[in-house]
């Protein structure tokens, strides 16, 4: 291993790290997609099923995605390239890198328009626009009436979707918002891991949990809890189908951040105090457990005020804004909601910013500053093109949950579990069960997992 060169840059604490990895993994995937896809797939059954994912294929990934970060200590593309060749295996597998870091390029091209949307409904939210909601359906009701008395009444859902056409139909003012938050991404990332990412992951999660502590103890109080309760935890399994389980382990892995190289990243900046198979189990145990929490934050306002739990990606951004807009305090507390969306976006989004701009800073002559600017361009063109048409969302996060970040976890476990040999991780794990559980796991359980759900995955959407 002589010959691998390593980061300069590393962690300053272990609170940071799991503050950075916690922050990684805890983002719109735990606010945005886990809530309407435990909804579209029966709630507490798909729990169970989720979990079960994370255990037997995402803490397995992740250990390894860490433990070959920290072993190699550079980027993904090159740490792999560099792992290879220390084992004389064929430098082909760079490839794995290569599937990985465009996985987290392509979800970070929607999700940084997604988390416009979420900024510009804060100010809606704060402004009053959800508790007028009421009133506007009352008056478009009364004016189509008394053109048409036959005519239907105008629901709140019709003026909370039409008030979401709308806000996200106004592309200079989400191209705007699209522009700050990806100058903010930039700034933090472009200070380095310690300096950046670290500080910002310091100060936003702890004021993440606060706010989430909060808004859930509102939701349990002002909404329906015990149907809540009873939907997330009471499983149904006669709604399960195999599409139940392909969504379970494509939200394990978009949740916790596998299958993208984003953990292979940050384990290049890790110290040898730290122990990767505990603060494994810290980070998919923090993000699931939020994930979790994130249900009883929302569907008790849903069920309270009878707002579809199946409505997909719009019950994030039409059947929440909908609630809070008949519940008291809403405007306060749909805008408190928003602004913990995108404490939980930005932490996500420059964790995935990171795995670009540190392969680019090991090309000779690339500053991180300019590295974080010419990604921060780029990513900006490409979500205009998404501000202007929005159907390629749907697309890019079906081809990136669906197929590359299954696909790049299942080569991660074939080559840390066959390729790299036994002696190579047992530095970074130790030797003894939690050493042999894991190598079993990513030998003879996650690959001929993910290649069924891989295949049926494929089968389904094409």
């Amino acid at each position: 291993m002589a010959g691998i060169g390593r980061k300069t840059d590393a962690w300053g604490s272990r609170f940071g790290f799991i503050m950075a990895a916690v922050g990684s993994s805890v983002g719109l995937g735990n606010f945005w997609r886990f809530p309407y896809t435990a909804g579209e797939n029966g709630g507490g059954a798909f729990i169970i099923i989720y979990l079960l994912c994370v255990l037997a294929f995402g803490l397995p990934v992740l250990m390894a995605e860490y433990g070959m970060g920290r072993k190699s200590g550079m980027s993904a593309i090159e740490g792999i390239h560099s792992l290879a060749r220390a084992e004389s295996k064929s430098s082909n597998w760079g490839v794995v890198g290569w599937i990985g870091s465009l996985a987290a390029f392509f979800i970070l091209t929607f999700y940084m328009v997604i988390s416009a949307w979420v900024i510009e409904f804060i100010p809606e939210a704060f402004g009053g626009t959800f508790s007028g909601f009421a009133d506007e359906a009352a008056r478009l009701t009364a004016e189509a009436q008394s053109a048409d008395p036959n005519a239907a009444a105008v629901t709140i859902a019709d003026v909370s979707g039409a008030n979401f056409s709308e806000a996200i139909g106004n592309k200079n003012l989400i191209l705007m918002w699209l522009g700050i938050f990806i100058s903010v991404n930039v700034l933090i990332v472009a200070q380095g891991v310690k300096g950046g990412i670290e500080r910002a992951a310091s100060i936003l999660m702890p004021l993440f949990f606060i706010l989430l502590i909060f808004i859930v103890g509102y939701a349990l109080t002002q909404g329906d809890a015990a149907q809540a309760a009873a939907f997330l935890l009471t499983p149904d399994f006669s709604q399960v189908t195999f599409n139940t389980v392909l969504a379970a382990v494509g939200q394990a892995f978009f949740s916790i951040g596998v299958g993208s190289c984003l953990m292979i990243t940050y384990g290049a900046y890790l110290t040898k105090e730290t122990n990767i198979p505990r603060s494994s189990m810290i980070v998919a145990g923090a993000d699931t457990m939020v994930a979790i929490i994130a249900g009883f934050a929302i569907f008790p306002i849903v069920f309270a005020f009878n707002a579809p739990v199946d409505a997909g990606p719009s019950l994030f951004f039409i059947s929440l804004p909908m609630a809070f807009g008949e519940m008291p305090y809403g405007d306060l507390i749909g805008g408190a909601f928003f602004t913990l969306a995108l404490f939980a976006a930005l932490t996500s989004s420059i964790s995935l910013m990171e795995v670009g701009v540190s392969w680019l800073e090991e090309r000779q002559g690339v500053h991180r500053w300019g590295a974080s600017v010419g990604v921060g361009f780029v990513l900006f063109m490409i979500g205009a093109g998404y501000v202007h048409s929005g159907d390629y969302i749907d697309f890019a996060d079906m081809i990136t949950g669906t197929i590359m970040l299954p696909l790049c976890g299942l080569l991660i476990a074939i080559f840390s579990g066959w390729v790299l040999s036994r002696d190579m991780l047992t530095s970074e794990f130790g030797e003894g069960n939690v050493m042999n559980v894991w190598r079993f796991a990513v030998r003879w359980v996650v690959p001929p997992a993910l290649v069924v759900i891989l295949v049926f995955g494929i089968m389904d959407k094409f």
